[in-house]
């Protein structure tokens, strides 16, 4: 494990899962399952069991640093700050030149920080395939999901079916597909080839670097230094100005649906990202009516197949609702068609022009 490093991606701001989740607190510092564990310790314990816990890095929004720390009790080194949000290209690559920069040997785990996993035996057995495939060459990992419906949300993983799928095997990538439109969702859901893209890689920092360098250079440059900026007083410094002048891009774009390296490992290990109110309601309890309600005095009527998180003190008489997100977080109601929870981002953008709550 000595060679293994992790990169917590923890600097969303999970505005589909407004209004529970805020900028100034976020989703993934949240105990959204009512677990007494918040999604970002979780994978923190869930990484662990695969990367010594002094090799396990967080890179966040530097308002969350505190935070971070807090939840996690891990030295203020370990956690990577940067200055404004520019997707995940820019983040992977910081992280990986500075991991670079302690060990040339690195392996990276890159994990968002609010996925829900169940299976955590099988996770750490995905894992130790995909670094296997990923300290072969240049070969870039991730890990792809079976999907159960045509979400629109994620993207798509089309791999080399040419024999039995078997979970837990690796197949070579022959495309990725970013957020299909419902149609074309529905297409890949038949065709049994393609995975969602679950969002955790597996590569060596030596590999990400050779690709961040041959498909997005100018980003790259900006990263790399031939001076003793990493692990100095100086990094952070440093890294304000790389931030500053990088493009805002995700590496699904910058390096995966461009190089021929990509493979993916079929995993099943009960994998959410719990990033809409309607995937965390297929982890939830629900009454007879498929309702899942999480609320002390909530009655409700004629309704079914919602999802409904109100406060403990808050009564609530609900009638005649189907497929409906009902969500009420300091003071702030939402009500909203569950088929229309991609919009919720949209709506955010809407209201904050206008609601007191925002200005």
């Amino acid at each position: 494990m000595n060679n293994n490093f992790a990169v917590i991606m923890a600097g969303g701001i999970g505005s589909r899962f407004w209004p529970m989740s805020k900028e100034e607190f976020p989703k993934q510092f949240l105990d959204v399952l009512g677990i007494g564990r918040t999604l970002i310790q979780m994978t923190y314990d869930r990484l662990q069991k695969v990367v010594p816990n002094t090799q396990i890095y967080v890179v966040t929004n530097e308002s969350y640093k505190a935070l971070v720390i807090e939840q996690l009790g891990i030295s203020a080194n370990q956690v990577l700050t940067e200055p404004m949000r520019k997707n995940t290209a820019p983040c992977i690559a910081y992280a990986a030149h500075k991991i670079h920069s302690i060990n040339q040997n690195a392996n990276l785990i890159v994990a968002p920080a609010d996925h829900l996993i169940l299976k955590e035996d099988r996770f750490v057995s995905i894992i130790n395939t995909a670094i296997e495939k990923a300290e072969e060459g240049e070969n870039i990992v991730t890990l792809g999901i079976k999907p159960s419906r045509p979400d629109t949300g994620y993207g798509y993983i089309q791999f080399v079916n040419d024999n039995d799928i078997l979970m837990g095997e690796v197949r070579k990538v022959k495309q990725f597909t970013e957020k299909p439109n419902r149609e074309l969702a529905e297409i890949f859901l038949k065709g049994g080839d393609y995975y969602w893209n679950s969002g955790i890689f597996i590569w060596k920092s030596q590999t990400i670097i050779n690709a961040l360098a041959k498909f997005k250079p100018e980003l790259n440059q900006l990263f790399c230094t031939t001076g003793n900026d990493y692990n100095t007083e100086n990094e952070q410094d440093f890294v304000n100005n790389a931030f500053t002048n990088c493009e805002d891009i995700s590496i699904d774009f910058a390096i995966l649906e461009n190089s021929k390296h990509v493979h993916v490992v079929l995993a099943n290990f009960g994998w959410s990202d719990l990033g809409t109110w309607g995937s965390l309601y297929t982890h939830l309890d629900k009454d007879v009516d498929g309702n899942a309600v999480i609320g002390d005095d909530v009655h409700l009527f004629d309704s079914a197949n919602c999802i409904i998180n109100l406060p403990k003190d808050k009564l609530a008489v609900i009638q005649g609702l189907d497929n409906h997100i009902v969500v009420e977080s300091d003071g702030v109601l939402m009500i909203v068609k569950k088929e229309d929870e991609q919009k919720i981002k949209g709506y955010l953008k809407e209201v904050k022009k206008t609601s007191p709550k925002f200005n």
